[in-house]
């Protein structure tokens, strides 16, 4: 099973949400129905920039607690390596 440390936006440099989850496709559509968090339902954060996959839940898990813990230049600069026009990355999911 493949486990994914994901990243939403609420717009370019807007407010950022870091999550995980083995089902990225169901999980970025529940934010966006505003199912998936209290924090990017209230903030509007539903825009995925930046996707990691991984083997093991372990791993995935650790790496979204040390993502959190990051600044956030840090951050921004993480997506902006894949996707320096943050765009929405959600359509380009295998549903």
């Amino acid at each position: 099973m493949t486990y994914f440390v994901y990243i939403l936006a609420s717009r370019k440099h807007g407010t950022l949400y870091i999550g995980v989850t083995n089902d990225l496709a169901r999980r970025v559509w529940e934010h966006r129905i505003g199912k998936g968090s209290h924090f990017a339902a209230k903030y509007k954060v539903h825009n995925l920039v930046y996707v990691e996959p991984f083997g093991e839940i372990e791993m995935a898990i650790q790496r979204e607690k040390t993502m959190k813990e990051w600044p956030r230049a840090w951050k921004i600069r993480q997506i902006e390596k894949d996707n320096p026009e943050w765009n929405d990355l959600y359509d380009s999911l295998n549903r």
